[in-house]
């Protein structure tokens, strides 16, 4: 969850509950409607993959960052991303063997062993430069801002990129994350790719004959144990994702025009979901599908009834990067499943 996505109002909660849970990945998805018949998907590999031939970057280089200042990139020998969606763009350009630290949301396997300098998107300048890193990758959500200044005051060149918030966003970031590490031409493969894999499963997605027909789903973003319960808007991050496997938006549609509002019965029923999309840890840290559908107004939803639950690891779902073509490729299943084997 970036904060830059959520209301002034909620921030302190959603922190709260970031800290007590991390929003790193967790287990592989429960599927839609057939989780509450109990029937389990198997869990996918959580792994990045790199482009077959390491780049070998040419630098120095200077690009600008997103914070307004020019950046000068003189060695990437030593690379810290500090979001999990940055960490996985070095990984998958063939860069991996250069990082030396992750942030806490960077849950794939190649980078399990690296040390973590960041809490919930909150960076320890110090943690960072005991690493000696050579360039430090942030976005807009990273802090505190006196971290930051600290990093940029050792004279670290700290490379700031702009969040992604939608389908349009992945080939604008990898992009950026390459140029900043003198490997532009990886950055056009890895991007081709990437288009190339989203591309072929929205190919897959049934056609729903006309837009009454499309899934309406509503994003809910979870944190039982910091009773955090948001239904997401508009701004939420899940629009795009949602709109490119087909379905509606439940929440943006109903009239949430900004990112989350707390979860009520009232809001809901105007939602009226068929399915909702939660991260995994948000699901189990409401009990499963079985305590989800206890949270007032849940059970009330088309989506509650049938029990029609689309869960993605807390790791990728609003990435928007390297591996949007699986996240999309599961939300696509969960959704479709049974359509596609004949069932509907």
């Amino acid at each position: 969850m970036r904060r830059s996505r959520v209301a002034g109002a909620l921030v302190s909660a959603l922190t709260l509950a970031l800290v007590a849970t991390g929003c790193g990945g967790g287990d592989g998805p429960v599927g839609g409607k057939t989780a509450g018949a109990g029937a389990a998907r198997a869990a996918a590999p959580d792994r990045v993959e790199p482009l077959p031939d390491p780049p070998e970057p040419r630098l120095p280089v200077t690009v600008g960052s997103a914070d307004g200042t020019r950046v000068t990139v003189g060695s990437a020998d030593r690379i810290v991303p500090l979001t999990g969606s940055l960490n996985e763009i070095v990984f998958s350009l063939g860069l991996g063997d250069r990082v030396v630290a992750r942030d806490i949301t960077a849950t794939f396997e190649q980078a399990a062993d690296l040390p973590v300098v960041t809490r919930a998107h909150d960076v320890s300048a110090e943690s960072v430069l005991s690493l000696k890193p050579t360039v430090v990758l942030a976005d807009t959500s990273t802090g505190p801002a006196e971290a930051v200044a600290q990093l940029r005051d050792a004279g670290v060149p700290l490379v700031v990129v702009e969040p992604a918030k939608s389908l349009a966003d992945v080939g604008t970031r990898i992009d950026t994350v390459a140029a900043a590490l003198g490997v532009p031409s990886a950055g056009a493969a890895l991007k081709a790719r990437t288009q190339q894999r989203i591309t072929a499963v929205q190919r897959e997605i049934p056609e729903p004959g006309d837009d009454a027909a499309r899934p309406r789903v509503a994003f809910l973003y979870l944190r039982g144990s910091a009773a955090v319960y948001l239904l997401g808007g508009a701004e939420s991050g899940a629009s795009s994702l949602l709109e490119a496997a087909g379905a509606v938006d439940a929440g943006k549609e109903s009239g949430l025009a900004k990112d989350f509002t707390p979860l009520t019965a009232e809001a809901l029923a105007k939602a009226a979901p068929d399915a909702v999309l939660v991260m995994s840890k948000g699901l189990d840290s409401v009990g499963g599908v079985d305590g989800l559908v206890r949270i007032p107004g849940v059970a009330e939803t088309p989506a509650g009834a049938d029990r029609r639950v689309v869960s993605i690891p807390d790791g990728v779902l609003l990435n928007y990067g390297p591996r949007t073509d699986e996240v999309l490729r599961s939300l696509v299943e969960q959704l479709y499943g049974d359509r596609n084997e004949g069932g509907r």
